[in-house]
């Protein structure tokens, strides 16, 4: 695959900056753990895809982390608001070559491999490979050239944000994964055995 490029958009895990939805209720500390426990996850999942791998930081380069300098290409994210971001990240993609790109963020825990492989695949015989979350939104957009109106005049992090991007793509070929849950708020992660360490002080 390799025509193939992975973008994984990840935010720097500083005490009090990350999953702030979640550390309202569980506290900066937990949420800061949580959130580099799904960091690894995503690591585990992506690091032997074969595919090229570009990580996009959300504020600065971090050099010696869990995103491991020989796999992942480490990039710094570009623009005023998420839809603009992930359109520089496209289309430095599509400029260097590639004509598979997906793009993913680094909180789903319900994500693996070989979903990722899948993912890649239908772009062989569609246009678009989307993702759609449980919330409205979606956790993976893929496709083959650049479709920019995709990542504008959206209202990032609402409920209408899958809507009206398949508005969008409504002329193109669109394979839709499963649906699938991002982890942002508390109720997302309480039933879930693996984070069960992270929440002991929620129980006693």
């Amino acid at each position: 695959m390799g025509n193939s490029l992975l973008l994984i958009f990840t935010r720097n895990p500083e005490l009090g900056k990350c999953k702030t939805r979640l550390a309202a209720k569980v506290g900066d500390t937990a949420a800061l753990d949580i959130y580099k426990f799904l960091l690894q996850h995503t690591v585990s999942f992506t690091k032997n895809l074969a595919v090229e791998k570009w990580v996009f930081y959300s504020e600065d380069i971090w050099e010696n982390d869990i995103w491991d300098n020989y796999t992942y290409t480490k990039k710094v994210q570009q623009g005023p608001n998420l839809g603009m971001r992930m359109l520089n990240a496209f289309e430095q993609g599509f400029k260097a070559g590639f004509e598979k790109i997906i793009i993913i963020g680094s909180d789903m825990y319900q994500l693996s491999q070989t979903d990722m492989e899948e993912a890649f695949s239908r772009l062989d015989d569609h246009d678009i490979v989307l993702g759609p979350a449980e919330d409205g939104g979606y956790y993976l957009l893929g496709m083959t050239t650049l479709k920019k109106e995709v990542f504008q005049d959206k209202t990032w992090g609402t409920d209408t944000v899958l809507s009206n991007t398949l508005q969008d793509l409504r002329s193109e070929s669109v394979f839709m994964l499963p649906e699938k849950n991002d982890v942002d708020h508390y109720e997302d992660i309480k039933d879930i055995e693996a984070f069960q360490p992270f929440l002991k002080h929620m129980k006693e």
